[in-house]
């Protein structure tokens, strides 16, 4: 690969792996690479167009949280449950 030089080390790590892949293979994990790219130039582009998106999703989840029509999407930690630096109030729910 002539671009070795450029790339981060776990970059290239990933992509001595996939060169070994069969080309079905390697072209379904570039398709996933370049969608997830497309993806956030896309969020990347639409937020730096519409900055008052993300100040509105950021305020309709605090008003969810604090109603508590949220729940979490895993079982945090304890050490950061019970520390209001990190957890910003994180409530358990039951």
């Amino acid at each position: 690969m002539r671009y070795l030089g450029i790339m981060t080390g776990l970059l290239q790590k990933a992509l001595r792996r996939i060169e070994v892949l069969s080309e079905e293979e390697q072209n379904a994990i570039a398709t996933q690479i370049l969608e997830s790219l497309d993806d956030e130039e896309t969020w990347a582009r639409k937020l730096r167009e519409h900055p008052d998106l993300l100040r509105s999703l950021a305020r309709d989840a605090g008003e969810e949280h604090r109603r508590g029509d949220t729940r979490p999407l895993m079982k945090l930690p304890d050490e950061i449950v019970n520390n209001p630096a990190i957890s910003g109030g994180v409530r358990r729910s039951s």
